[in-house]
């Protein structure tokens, strides 16, 4: 299903065995590089030096120069090249976060509602600060993708009542069609809520100021930076971004907490509306639960509640015309 480096290809590869919630985020990262997907694959991209294949499997093959470079974006593993075996490392660039941030008091910010059709983007910034760490660890904050919707609510409460400093922006289903029709990717909405956020929260804590500012990484700094820049906008100081930095950072996994908490409170409260509960994710359960709406309150209902130029969208639409 995928080539193997077996001298059938040329070209230097890597495969990675990853989970669906990480094949998701990647859907997300690399959305404005998609490209035709094979059959048996759950997308493929195309960058400047790598292409990118996902399978249904669990199985992601990274192809090209670059193979290394994205490869370790997400994970680790031996890759494959007519002349040796190397091991994948993560991209180290400009904006790479030092060691001792980690440990020092910092902002971290992360988003939740990205890859799912029905809900809003939440982005979270919080404030950590060095002396703090310790009892956060003891709460349980960690990567919010390793915990359960109940224990996400239930940390959230515990953060809230240790009164850590943070700041919430959510971009709702009707404006974040507006702003897609508009021409506005993904990825520019995620931009710009992040700086938002982020500037909410340093207008919270001052005079104070962090060590730093840690961005869990969702697309290239330069790309981030040029986002800004279309909106007369520029990048904070001492910003940093990482991929899986919810996992080295205890603010940005609070961010990603937070911000989780508050999209499965947005999600209860469109399914109470809609009087329907709206499933996660981009399923063909989100299809069936789509088409739905559709044939009760009519398509114009969903661009209040879901992401319309989601393929979800038309399959909707082909499910009301079958019997399920």
């Amino acid at each position: 299903m995928y080539p193997t480096g077996n001298g059938e290809i040329d070209l230097p590869q890597v495969v990675l065995k990853l989970n669906n919630k990480t094949i998701e985020k990647m859907k997300v990262f690399y959305q404005d590089h998609m490209k035709s997907a094979p059959p048996g694959s759950v997308f493929a991209a195309k960058t400047s030096d790598c292409s990118i294949t996902a399978y249904n499997s669990g199985k992601v093959l990274f192809q090209g120069k670059g193979s290394d470079k994205e490869a370790g974006k997400w994970g680790t593993a031996n890759s494959h090249s007519p002349s040796k075996l190397r091991q994948a490392t993560r991209k180290k660039h400009s904006y790479s976060p030092p060691q001792e941030l980690f440990t020092s008091s910092h902002i971290g910010s992360d988003e939740a509602g990205t890859g799912d059709f029905f809900g809003p983007i939440t982005v979270a910034a919080a404030y950590v600060k060095a002396d703090q760490i310790p009892l956060l660890k003891q709460l349980g904050v960690r990567d919010s993708k390793n915990l359960t919707d109940e224990k996400i609510k239930t940390i959230a409460k515990a953060l809230l009542a240790q009164s850590i400093p943070y700041s919430l922006v959510v971009l709702h289903n009707k404006k974040y069609n507006q702003l897609q029709k508009k021409g506005w990717s993904q990825g520019k909405m995620k931009t710009m809520l992040h700086h938002h956020a982020l500037e909410k929260l340093s207008k919270k804590i001052a005079p104070e100021r962090p060590s730093g500012i840690l961005i869990d990484q969702f697309s290239e700094p330069g790309v981030y930076i040029n986002h800004l820049k279309s909106e007369r906008s520029v990048l904070q100081e001492n910003v940093y971004f990482m991929t899986k930095a919810e996992s080295y950072s205890i603010a940005v996994a609070a961010g990603s907490i937070l911000a989780r908490a508050s999209f499965v409170n947005e999600m209860n409260k469109l399914s109470k509306k809609m009087g329907i509960e709206l499933p996660k994710g981009a399923s063909q359960k989100v299809d069936q639960t789509a088409a739905r709406i559709i044939q009760k309150h009519g398509k114009q209902a969903l661009g209040d509640i879901a992401k319309l130029h989601f393929a979800n969208t038309k399959k909707a639409e082909a499910f009301t015309q079958k019997d399920f």
